[in-house]
């Protein structure tokens, strides 16, 4: 494999076939939180949340640790109190209106499920492990890439070794994970792994090994995974097919991302879509069918998301 220069100096595609692979990401997320069983949903979760943090691996660069960690702690925490916040305002008011309860219900006490997040957020809220899990591991990958800023510098086996056994052991011990704390590991050694990729040339020649890697996880012949419980399948294989998948898909989002627009606009939202899908299947599950669900879940956090960019100062707040 050769080595190339960054992302960042290829053409002006970058933020087009990002945005692409993101698109086709958050379609995966959407899919199987409405199939949440069966050949689909399984052939989903066995690479649907590594490929966005291998895709920020891709895009990761060395920065000053202390500006870049306080940037990532507001530009990522405040969306997600906000979020969250809404999202526990709203089933305060849905859910009753149901002839139910709340889901939190117990108040002060139940304050610090909330806090704690992660693991025992559930319900509508469960997707928001993933963004305090992404953003630790972030700040944790930058620290090191600025000591060794080449991803294929040998030192850093010397640390993605433990850490990959650190993983393992983890999810092996427990699944309680606040703020999705306990998928970090695993987190940073898939960010790692974007970094290097963004430094190796594409040949055709890949597409079978990795085609192959791939077609055994989308199959269902690996376990598949779960990140927010550090369930992470077979050891090695299971994450090893979810980055192959997620390699190919980055590979047929730059070839289509002049073509893709849809899919573009999807990944700009993804954040967005992130946050509010998991609520619309929630409230809705009983009411309608699984493809109403999935337009419903896609169609009003896009609709959101553009009324958020269209206000400056929710946009600030928001994103």
């Amino acid at each position: 494999m050769e080595h190339r220069g960054t992302i960042d100096q290829e053409a002006g595609d970058r933020l087009d076939w990002v945005d692409v692979a993101r698109g086709i990401g958050i379609l995966a997320v959407v899919i199987g939180h409405v199939w949440t069983r069966g050949p689909v949903r399984d052939a989903l979760y066995s690479f649907h949340m590594p490929l966005f943090f291998i895709l920020s691996g891709m895009l990761s660069r060395p920065q000053p640790v202390g500006r870049f960690t306080r940037r990532q702690l507001v530009s990522q925490m405040r969306p997600y109190a906000i979020f969250l916040t809404l999202l526990i305002v709203a089933d305060q008011m849905i859910e009753p209106m149901k002839g139910g309860r709340p889901i939190f219900h117990q108040w002060p006490g139940d304050l610090l499920p909330i806090l704690l997040g992660g693991f025992w957020l559930r319900g509508p809220y469960t997707i928001f492990w993933f963004v305090p899990c992404l953003m630790v591991a972030r700040i944790l990958f930058n620290m090191a890439l600025g000591r060794w800023p080449d991803p294929f510098d040998r030192r850093w086996a010397l640390l993605l070794v433990p850490v990959t056994g650190a993983a393992y052991a983890l999810g092996w011990m427990t699944q309680a994970s606040p703020l999705g704390l306990l998928a970090v590991p695993m987190a940073f050694v898939l960010l790692w792994t974007g970094a290097a990729w963004a430094r190796v040339r594409w040949h055709w020649g890949m597409i079978g090994p990795l085609g192959l890697l791939s077609l055994v996880g989308l199959a269902g012949w690996f376990p598949t995974l779960n990140m927010k419980v550090a369930d992470y399948g077979w050891p090695l294989l299971s994450i090893g097919s979810a980055i192959a998948t997620s390699l190919l898909i980055v590979a047929i989002a730059r070839r289509i991302a002049p073509y893709a627009a849809p899919l573009a606009s999807l990944g700009r939202a993804s954040l967005v879509i992130m946050y509010l899908h998991v609520a619309f299947i929630h409230y809705l599950s009983p009411y309608l069918g699984k493809m109403w669900l999935l337009a419903i879940a896609l169609i009003v956090p896009y609709l959101l998301w553009r009324a958020i960019i269209a206000c400056p100062s929710a946009r600030r707040l928001l994103l």
